[in-house]
């Protein structure tokens, strides 16, 4: 019986405790097709002991079928599971897959390399803290190198390990590590990255993959799990103002009234003076009670104060009309509310995007109808050039004006991951069609109708108007 599994049988809650209160770090492998990505995770799982003797004894099996290394493992068999991946070699959806060490417990994504699945690639990104960008030693940096970093860097991934993959096939040689290695530095300076990782590797033999390889004495870092190991990958935090998407209002009977969701970022304590937005409405905080808590005779157990990401239910002070999709922030750090938004699109369906076609807009807890009408510019992700266009097909990525029929509080997504991004949905076939970024929040469309519509002295509409245009982040407070 091996030291981890004599751990488990014999004190089974200890060993619970202790990877309970591990750090998770998630990861994904990119870059263009056959680099070796899903052999490089099945290698990784394999030489740390993470496959179960069943996965290992039906590997062996499908590597007679449909293997493509002799008489070794495919590797790449323990992560593709649809047969049509088994049978053409390739990934074609994200496979996730968990294993744990000493220090850290991790969720990989396996993402495709192909073109045509590089919005399943954009799904497995949007989680991840740490990219590993595989690049084949004989090819060196590809268009699909480029597609995936571009994307890496557009959604915030802020550590990018790189790659280098098949060294047993040019003999595991200095010069080609070193001027691929170079290539890359100069795509990671034009794209902003900063944190860039080398490391040579052979996924099928696993050189430097959980163990030093005796093939690279001229390298001295860190291998693949090794460095992931170690890696900090703490975010400074660029903002503590509290966010507080509200996911469902609980009103068990009629005492009580409580709304429940998660809090997207910063913290909130008994007593402080909330704001809902988009209406506007301020109260302050009566209770914070723990998920789960709001049975009758668990709600006097609260707590005092409350921090991303717990699950909480908060009641107020005051009779305040709050629902799903409203956003509770402190009042005295508001965000800007507006229907006109800035945005990065993905555009990820077969049918294009069509400018002013409405769409359901699913932002956090939030479902709201708009459209695009206008794209500022489309990005060549082969040249990172910008093109003038009038439409969208699968896979661009452009840069939008978006409008709401009803104005969100948002935040950019360089500030706030789950406030910052949206979903695109067609109305007609529910189906996910674009995912994107916000970059900017204009002033709101309506405002100019709502001020020709009342009934203002011309004091009141210049002093309106000089206040949007001279302080947008009182937006949210101007009548």
């Amino acid at each position: 019986m091996s030291e981890k599994n004599n751990k488990i049988a014999l004190d089974i809650e200890g060993y619970l405790k202790e990877h309970e209160n591990k750090d998770m770090l998630r990861f994904l492998t990119c870059g263009s097709v056959d680099d070796g990505k899903s052999t490089l995770i099945g290698r990784m799982l394999y030489d740390s002991k993470m496959i179960f003797d069943d996965q290992l004894s039906a590997a062996e099996n499908e590597s007679k079928k449909y293997g493509t290394t002799g008489e070794k493992i495919d590797m790449a068999l323990l992560v593709d599971g649809l047969q049509s991946e088994r049978e053409q070699g390739i990934t074609i959806d994200v496979a996730y897959r968990f294993f744990t060490t000493e220090n850290r417990k991790f969720i990989i994504a396996d993402t495709p390399g192909h073109e045509q699945y590089t919005r399943n690639m954009v799904t497995g990104a949007s989680t991840a803290d740490v990219a590993i960008i595989l690049i084949d030693a004989r090819k060196g940096i590809l268009t699909q190198t480029r597609r995936h970093s571009f994307i890496v860097n557009l959604l915030g991934i802020e550590h990018v390990i790189v790659a280098i993959n098949k060294m047993d096939l040019v003999d595991f040689s200095e010069d080609v590590f070193n001027d691929i290695s170079k290539a890359y530095g100069e795509l990671a300076n034009e794209l902003g990255i900063q944190n860039t990782y080398y490391i040579p590797v052979s996924a099928l033999d696993g050189d430097n993959v959980v163990d030093k390889s005796a093939h690279t004495p001229w390298f001295d870092g860190l291998p693949m799990l090794g460095l992931l190991d170690s890696m900090d990958v703490t975010k400074s935090p660029k903002s503590e103002d509290f966010r507080f998407p509200v996911q469902y209002v609980n009103r068990p009977d009629l005492d009580f009234r409580g709304f429940c969701g998660t809090i997207a970022a910063g913290s909130v304590k008994v007593g402080d003076e909330i704001t809902v937005l988009p209406s506007g409405k301020t109260t302050k905080v009566k209770s914070i009670i723990n998920a789960g808590d709001t049975t009758e005779e668990n709600r006097s157990v609260t707590t005092s104060e409350a921090y991303a990401p717990m699950a909480i239910t908060i009641t107020t002070e005051d009779e305040v009309d709050i629902s799903r999709g409203d956003m509770i922030v402190h009042t005295k750090n508001l965000p800007r509310v507006s229907n006109s938004l800035k945005v990065m699109l993905v555009w990820m369906d077969e049918k294009g995007m069509e400018l002013g076609r409405n769409y359901d807009i699913k932002r956090a807890t939030s479902v709201v109808s708009g459209s695009f009408e206008h794209i500022n510019y489309k990005v060549d992700v082969n040249t990172y050039e910008r093109e003038q266009v009038h439409a969208l097909g699968l896979n661009d990525i452009a840069s939008c004006k978006m409008l709401l029929t009803q104005p969100i509080a948002a935040d950019a997504y360089e500030t706030n991951r789950l406030t910052g991004s949206f979903i695109v949905v067609d109305r007609i076939t529910n189906n996910t069609v674009g995912a994107g970024m916000i970059v900017g929040v204009s002033r709101r469309e309506t405002d100019a109708l709502k001020l020709s519509e009342k009934t203002y002295t011309d004091a009141e509409k210049a002093l309106n108007l000089y206040i949007r245009e001279n302080f947008p982040e009182w937006e949210c407070k101007v009548v």
